[in-house]
């Protein structure tokens, strides 16, 4: 595809060397180096305590807090999103503005090289930028807690990688679309932070409400409904990718959990052996999550590539 790797090179030269992501990634450099610091002082002190070493000490690192702050996946759940939009909210817009877009696909690149360099560039910067926080706390957290991570736990950070990069993808490719669709900056800013804003804060609040309306608990409600109820929450809130990516991490890093519902009834408990999932069976728990997280984040790239190449451009 002719002018894809120019467009590729020039995009990544500006997200690496523009305030805004230094800034950016200072912030969440510091609040998962933060969290994941908290949690091997927390995680020391219990294992000077407990008779025996836990199982998956290391995923420790990045799924415990003691109160004081949040966990290293709570941050990048958070945080991740608004590194996405500020890769994307200006994407076009900003070159239409100045004037530069109508040059540059005056040279011989085609319509498309443009798109697909500009969101390559992003989802390359994401990736590293990702990758090289998790292993700074990784190797912040591993002298104080003392243990290596075995291949399986390895492979649960990967993965965690992975999905952290799919998740931040997506916030970008909804930024690049408003960013086509809205001729200002601000404006498409403002749509991207306040789509985020509803799925990361009013979905579950809503989810909640529909869920009583759907199937309400009354005064004494048996187990069944309180189940229905749970259920219909759950099902309502994924609608949100936030809900999505919580529910697909917090399984990943956490063997220990084998369920992705909070809520246990006493004759569910009845017969069932504690213990840990391996990494398929982990996986395969979260499956729809994962694919729906890629499905979302390809079809927003789609859509930005469809109603780019339609877009009219003048000089």
């Amino acid at each position: 595809m002719p002018g894809l790797l120019p467009v590729f090179r020039k995009e990544l030269a500006d997200h690496f060397n523009s305030r805004r992501f230094i800034i950016l990634f200072l912030l969440v450099l510091v609040s998962g180096l933060g969290a994941a610091y908290v949690a091997a002082q927390s995680i020391r002190e219990e294992l000077g305590r407990a008779s025996e070493m836990p199982v998956s000490v290391f995923l420790l690192l990045f799924t415990a807090s003691n109160g004081t702050l949040p966990a290293f996946i709570t941050f990048i759940g958070f945080l991740g999103p608004l590194v996405g939009l500020a890769l994307g909210f200006d994407a076009i817009n900003s070159e239409q503005a100045r004037g530069t877009l109508s040059r540059l696909l005056a040279q011989p690149i085609y319509r498309d090289s443009v798109i697909n360099g500009k969101f390559l560039a992003g989802l390359a910067t994401i990736a590293v930028m990702l990758t090289a926080i998790t292993l700074l706390a990784t190797g912040l957290g591993l002298p104080l807690i003392g243990r290596p991570p075995g291949p399986e736990e390895i492979a649960r950070l990967v993965l965690f990688i992975v999905l952290s990069v799919v998740y931040v993808a997506f916030w970008m490719a909804v930024a690049i679309f408003f960013s086509i669709v809205f001729r200002q900056t601000a404006t498409a800013a403002l749509a991207s932070i306040a789509l985020w804003i509803v799925c990361a804060f009013f979905v579950g609040m809503l989810a909640g409400v529909a869920a009583d309306l759907i199937a309400p608990l009354g005064q004494d409600p048996a187990p069944a409904q309180v189940l229905r109820n749970d259920e219909l929450r759950r099902a309502i809130a994924r609608i949100s990718p936030t809900r999505l990516y919580a529910e697909a991490v917090g399984i990943i890093m956490n063997p220990s959990r084998n369920m992705l519902s909070d809520l246990v009834l006493a004759s569910e408990v009845r017969g069932m052996v504690p213990g840990t999932l391996p990494l398929l069976q982990s996986l395969l728990l979260v499956w729809p999550q994962v694919t729906g997280l890629i499905a979302l984040t390809c079809i927003c790239f789609a859509a930005s590539y469809i109603r780019f190449m339609r877009q009219e451009i003048r000089a």
